[in-house]
């Protein structure tokens, strides 16, 4: 059974709403939290290396995926969609299929975000942690679907695209 999604072109401004409005709400804790370090020498260096990090950061965000599949699995480029992606073709639990969603996200978004509201110095983490939360919001999308329409015991997988689900056994 597919997932139930909007068609792509309203999927792709779901994704938008979803990032930008992640990206507003981190904004707010970073904005007051970073406000005092953000006119001290090093930070305006420091913001820009954060910026292009979070850039850099989108192949190993995929690797990250890759790496929690057993089987084959394929790093892909879409530059029209501007977008990087992976497929793989085997099954998966509901469990690790919203853990191989979200572990990118926490690394390189929740893990440095939260470091920075910590020490707000680390300007330059705190503009990664935020880009790299906001960023993922195509993942949330998937860990959501999986969350919300697919039963505990029913395996997902991947076919182009779309993402499906069956169950493993009989109900």
């Amino acid at each position: 059974m597919p997932f139930k999604e909007p068609s792509p072109k309203w999927l792709a401004i779901v994704l938008n709403i979803v990032a930008l409005a992640i990206a507003g709400l981190l904004a707010i804790p970073f904005m007051s939290l970073s406000g005092p370090y953000l006119y001290q020498d090093g930070a305006f260096p420091s913001f820009i290396l954060g910026l292009v990090c979070a850039l850099v950061a989108m192949v190993p965000h995929e690797l990250l995926h890759a790496s929690c599949f057993k089987e084959e699995v394929g790093v892909y480029l879409w530059p029209k969609g501007g977008a990087m992606f992976v497929l793989g073709l085997e099954d998966m639990s509901k469990g690790r299929f919203i853990f191989m969603s979200l572990l990118p996200n926490i690394v390189f978004g929740w893990v440095p975000f939260s470091v920075f509201l910590f020490f707000p110095q680390l300007v330059g983490l705190g503009v990664f942690g935020l880009i790299g939360t906001s960023g993922g919001a195509g993942d949330y999308v998937n860990a959501f679907n999986a969350l919300t329409q697919v039963p505990k015991d029913a395996a997902i997988y991947m076919s182009g695209a779309r993402t499906f689900w069956y169950r493993r056994t009989a109900a």
